[in-house]
Parts: C-alpha cells; sequence; structure tokens
C-alpha cells in the first residue's frame, strides 16, 4: 500500500494497531475522518484522551469506572448477597446485556493460565477473598469460559472458597440454540445431557 503522505501512513499504521482492523478499514477510517469537520476529528481524539487519562478501576470489583466505585456497585438496587466472577470487562457486558442478572460482579482479570505465565497472584483473587469475608454474600457465580483454563480457575477458587462457607455454582453451559448436535464437541454436550430440565410446555 502506497501512500501519498507520511501523515496518513502513520495514521493508518496507528488504527490498523486495532484488534479486527487491517490496513485497508485503517485506510477507510482516516479518509473518512478526513473527509469531516476538523471539529468532528478534535471530538474524537479529545474522547480517547480523556478516556485514557480519566478512566480508573473500580476499588471494589475492577471494573472499568468513571468514578472511584463503578455504578453497579453504587447502585443499592442490585442484589449484594450474589457476587459473578467474570474474567475481563467484555464479560461483565455480555451479562449485562442480558438483563437477566441483578446481583454483583468482580473482575479476575484474567485466568489461570501456566503456559502464559499467569498464576493466581496475578489475577484480583485476594480482594475477591476480602469482599466475601465480609459475610454478606451468599452465593458466587463463575461465569468463566468453558476451556482447560478457565475450568482450571474455577477449580482453584473453588477450592479457595470451601472455608468461607458460600454457595459457588457455574454457568450452566449446554449446545446454542440454533446450533446442530453433530458439531457440538464432545464436552458441551455432555454437560448438555447430565444438566438436562424438566420440559415445560
Amino acid at each position: 500500500m502506497t501512500f501519498s503522505s507520511k501523515l496518513i501512513e502513520k495514521a493508518v499504521e496507528s488504527f490498523a494497531t486495532l484488534p479486527g482492523i487491517g490496513r485497508k478499514t485503517a485506510l477507510r477510517l482516516v479518509l473518512h475522518l478526513l473527509k469531516q469537520d476538523k471539529s468532528v476529528t478534535e471530538q474524537f481524539t479529545a474522547a480517547l484522551v480523556a478516556m485514557r487519562e480519566g478512566l480508573r478501576e473500580c476499588r471494589i470489583c475492577h471494573n472499568l469506572s468513571d468514578e472511584e466505585v463503578c455504578q453497579i456497585c453504587a447502585d443499592a438496587r442490585r442484589d449484594r448477597s450474589i457476587v459473578c466472577v467474570v474474567e475481563s470487562v467484555r464479560d461483565l457486558m455480555a451479562i449485562e446485556d442480558t438483563g437477566q442478572y441483578r446481583g454483583l460482579y468482580h473482575l479476575l482479570g484474567g485466568i489461570i493460565s501456566p503456559i502464559e505465565g499467569i498464576g493466581p497472584a496475578d489475577l484480583n483473587i485476594d480482594s475477591l477473598m476480602l469482599r466475601l469475608q465480609e459475610g454478606t454474600v451468599r452465593e458466587v457465580v463463575m461465569a468463566i469460559s468453558p476451556t482447560i483454563e478457565g475450568e482450571t480457575t474455577v477449580y482453584y477458587l473453588s477450592k479457595k472458597l470451601q472455608p468461607l462457607g458460600v454457595q459457588v455454582s457455574v454457568i450452566a453451559r449446554g449446545v446454542s440454540f440454533g446450533g446442530d448436535l453433530e458439531y457440538a464437541d464432545e464436552l458441551t454436550l455432555g454437560r448438555s445431557i447430565a444438566a438436562r430440565l424438566p420440559y415445560n410446555r
């Protein structure tokens, strides 16, 4: 890809560092911004700078927040007896988008992965233990991806939480709606059969 301007080339290279953005898409984005009024570009860059400088981690659950405590933790209407443990902010957002969960969250910031050199000490486990020791939480929901590393993390946490006497549950896992059984992996299909539910007409 040949550029007539080093400034455009540098902008394209910057956009292309974003996940899922190739050089052609990056070029389209850059050219789109160039067509806009200068104020649009200024607002765009100002928003990114403000986000980078103003964003912080919630001191309770480690969610991204504008304040010291995130909106979810600060919401008095949430059920404080349930904490959903997730790997990342994207997982939290996915669960929130369902509108089916009204408890609190705790972000681990990853999962245990010896291959990548990530151990329990690298995750937000100590702060989770401190929250649970307060005695207000009765259930911890493990909403962690069903991978080998995810299962390892759930197993480690469940053992660590056992002395606290809180109920540990995992999200239901099964065949996705619209999916063909022949394409489901054995572990998912096996769990779907084992965790079968009564059919309500």
